[in-house]
């Protein structure tokens, strides 16, 4: 190995020490869908150059911003984001898709690499009553145990829905009482600080079901989205019980100038 080598080497691994739990800093593409609609490679450019290190994809068979990609194939996908000097490993999915059309689905994910095959939402109305959730919650068992079988990870991404009470009960500690622990793991939208919910207290909760976090921060004082640091969540505490939930992944998810404003932040975060 040259000097130089080495030094690239020492720097390398010097920003791995700092980001949060060692994990690359990566970024759902949803908030970037109309750049990716339009240039997907360019917009790849893009995010590398933000500071970004991986993605997550939507399905390109169900989001009509992706549906490009589907027409590449997902080796082809593969391909053009590792050009750009960033991996994808992970894809939100939606509910009709995994439950019609499952075998396909996984055959793409293969091929583009995946280890996470994520629902994003089950669609249920604001009416839906606690036992609807919970048919969704068991009909994602065996969903997830193909994925599994299939040898990647099936996970379940929250959003403010899941954070009401129902009859009850939260909706979101009945999906952790219906969800196979082996089968199905979380991914935690932080944006529920919004609503009073912080992402720590869920990780303490349930330790080592969590598969990755969607990060954003939330100012009650001025009622909107901020970069990461600027707003109500402590970072330091929310990654150190992420430890315990498991998490794996980071995917920052705002509007892509607060993305860009964010990395700074994670880069310099000691946990």
């Amino acid at each position: 190995m040259t000097r130089r080598e080495w030094l690239g080497a020492a720097a390398a691994a010097a920003v791995l020490h700092a980001r949060p739990l060692g994990m690359p800093i990566g970024c759902q593409t949803w908030p970037v869908r109309a750049e990716i609609e339009k240039d997907f490679a360019g917009t790849l450019k893009d995010l590398r150059a933000s500071g970004m290190e991986t993605i997550e994809l939507c399905s390109p068979h169900s989001y009509r911003e992706f549906a490009a990609l589907a027409k590449m194939g997902g080796a082809q996908v593969k391909r053009t984001i590792e050009a750009e000097g960033l991996r994808c490993e992970s894809c939100h999915y939606g509910w009709r898709e995994l439950r019609e059309n499952l075998d396909e689905r996984i055959a793409y994910a293969r091929d583009l690499g995946l280890k996470q095959m994520v629902l994003s939402t089950f669609g249920l109305p604001a009416t839906a009553k606690l036992a609807d959730w919970s048919r969704a919650a068991e009909e994602m068992n065996g969903v997830a145990e193909k994925i599994r079988k299939a040898g990647m990870a099936a996970g379940f991404h929250n959003h403010n829905g899941e954070f009401q009470q129902v009859e009850g009960t939260l909706v979101y500690d009945e999906l952790m009482k219906r969800f196979d622990a082996k089968l199905v793991g979380m991914q935690f939208q932080t944006a529920v600080v919004s609503i009073g919910y912080q992402a720590a207290t869920y990780f303490d909760k349930y330790p080592r079901r969590f598969l990755s976090i969607h990060a954003a921060d939330w100012s009650a004082a001025k009622k909107e989205q901020v970069a990461l640091g600027k707003g109500d969540i402590d970072w330091k505490k929310l990654f150190t019980a992420a430890k315990k939930g498991g998490v794996k992944n980071c995917f920052l998810e705002m509007d892509p100038a607060l993305m860009k404003a964010s990395v700074p932040y994670l880069r310099d975060l000691k946990v």
